[in-house]
């Protein structure tokens, strides 16, 4: 079992040096434990992630900078800086950076379960549909695009 390790993850790095390129945003890896697993999200205008399902794990969005149209259960919302988003277990998610500047954002799980090792499989990985493979592998269930 790896318990929450004590430490200051400092700013624009990850824990460890941990940094993942994952379909054209930079995800650093700011704390990993067995409880809960946490990360910085960087990403340019126009990035998003399509709506998923984490079955396992609730999930949260604190918004930094920028701005972001969150899909939550088919309903669209509006995140602004200085907003929390909360997407529980079996409830399907996605955002896109909506806005004109890049945006910043702390996203954590709970529990941690597979999302680490889902990282470091998709890290640098282009092609998206082998990016949707990969995240079945690891309790995350991508939606089929709508039509």
């Amino acid at each position: 079992m790896a318990l929450l390790k004590p430490g200051i993850t400092p700013p624009g790095q990850g824990d460890g040096g941990t940094v993942w390129n994952i379909l054209g945003q930079t995800y650093y890896l700011k704390e990993s434990c067995d409880s809960s697993f946490a990360f910085e999200v960087v990403g340019d205008p126009g990035t998003f992630v399509p709506p998923h399902i984490h079955p396992t794990q609730d999930e949260f969005i604190y918004l930094i900078d920028g701005t972001m149209e969150l899909t939550l259960d088919g309903a669209l919302h509006t995140l602004a800086a200085g907003g929390m988003a909360r997407m529980p277990m079996g409830i399907p998610h996605g955002y896109k950076n909506v806005g004109d500047k890049t945006v910043r954002a702390l996203f954590w799980v709970s529990p941690a379960r597979k999302l680490h090792e889902l990282f470091s499989r998709i890290h640098n990985v282009p092609d998206p549909m082998e990016v949707v493979r990969i995240s079945a592998t690891c309790e995350v269930n991508f939606l089929p695009p709508p039509g």
